[in-house]
């Protein structure tokens, strides 16, 4: 099983190494990419400056591991890519990078975007939000956030 995790934010570098290692794989046509940015939302008690993120790693690492090989099944992919940050990530920074490829267009970018969604729903990652005013509290998934 592959771990997906980074300690820290994800750089910009790490990612555009990623894509460019893709440039000898001739037979892809289309990339899809999400990149998840930290934001600096007020909360209740301040500024959002960062995110510390936390998981059960085995537990995580298994059912990204269904979740990859449910997406291979469904869609005719080249291949798939995810990185999600774990540890403490200030706003601005990225914390979640998912890549996914094909020969057309379209089954990278509907895939990129159910492996986005059913992270959110079902991997247990926690992020507790960090204020501005010394407090904080912990992160929810919403659907109305689409």
């Amino acid at each position: 099983m592959k771990n997906i995790f980074i300690q820290g934010p994800i750089g910009a570098a790490f990612i555009a190494e990623s894509i460019q290692k893709h440039s000898v794989k001739q037979g892809i046509g289309g990339h899809s990419i999400f990149l998840g940015q930290v934001r600096a939302d007020q909360i209740e008690g301040g500024v959002v400056t960062a995110i510390e993120y936390t998981t059960y790693e085995e537990m995580a690492l298994q059912k990204m591991h269904e979740i990859r090989e449910a997406i291979f099944d469904k869609y005719p992919l080249t291949c798939m890519h995810i990185y999600h940050s774990l540890g403490t990530v200030a706003t601005g920074d990225i914390c979640l990078f998912v890549f996914t490829s094909s020969k057309h267009r379209k089954p990278a970018i509907d895939a990129c975007t159910e492996v986005v969604e059913r992270i959110k729903a079902e991997l247990p990652i926690w992020g507790k939000e960090i204020t501005n005013s010394d407090g904080h509290q912990w992160k929810t998934n919403r659907d109305d956030a689409l």
